[in-house]
C-alpha cells in the first residue's frame, strides 16, 4: 500500500507586475495571456546583464486573502527568506523553479545555472504545475512577491487564485 499526497488546488493566474531599478542591468516585461478557454498563462521576458553572484539576494514573500480587496491581504507563514543568489539556487532551482518553468523557458538545465548565465530569459505561455509547493492551499487570493536586490533591485508580483481541486468549477 502506498500513500501518496498531491496538491489539492488549481489556481488562475490573475495579474503580473514587474519593475527595474535599472533597466540597462535588467529589463523586465511581463504579461498574463489567456487562449481560448484554457487557463490563463504566464509569459515574461528577462534581460539580466549583469554577473548575478552573492551579493544578489532573493526573497519571496506571500499574502492571501478571501475577498481580493487590497486591505484584506494577510502574511503567510511561508516563503522564502531574503538569501544570497547561490544559496537560493542550491534550495529551490532544481525542484521548484526549473520544475515549474523549465518547460516553457530557455532557464539554464540544472546543474548548468552557476555562474548564472548573462542573457535574456524567455518564459513563453507557462502554466506553473505546482510541484515543490505547498500541497494544501486555502481558498483565496494570493500575492507572491518576488524581490531581487543587490547591484540592482528588480521585482515581480503575481496574483492567483486559488480553488480547490473538488471545488473546481467554481461553487461555494
Amino acid at each position: 500500500m502506498s500513500c501518496k499526497a498531491e496538491r489539492n488546488w488549481d489556481y488562475e493566474a490573475l495579474f503580473i507586475t514587474s519593475r527595474s531599478s535599472d533597466e540597462s542591468l535588467v529589463s523586465i516585461e511581463s504579461g498574463i495571456e489567456r487562449k481560448g478557454r484554457g487557463s490563463p498563462t504566464v509569459s515574461i521576458v528577462l534581460e539580466v546583464n549583469y554577473q548575478v553572484d552573492d551579493e544578489t539576494l532573493i526573497e519571496a514573500t506571500v499574502y492571501q486573502s478571501y475577498t481580493g480587496h487590497d486591505d484584506d491581504y494577510k502574511l503567510m507563514p511561508f516563503g522564502i527568506e531574503k538569501k544570497p543568489f547561490p544559496e537560493y539556487i542550491r534550495e529551490f532551482y532544481d525542484n521548484v523553479v526549473y520544475t515549474n518553468l523549465g518547460h516553457c523557458s530557455n532557464l539554464p538545465k540544472p546543474g548548468e545555472q552557476i555562474p548564472w548565465p548573462i542573457m535574456t530569459y524567455k518564459f513563453d505561455d507557462c502554466i506553473f504545475s505546482g510541484d515543490g509547493l505547498p500541497e494544501i492551499l486555502s481558498e483565496g487570493y494570493y500575492k507572491i512577491f518576488f524581490n531581487v536586490t543587490g547591484p540592482v533591485d528588480w521585482s515581480l508580483v503575481i496574483g492567483v487564485k486559488i480553488v480547490s481541486k473538488s471545488n473546481a468549477m467554481g461553487y461555494y
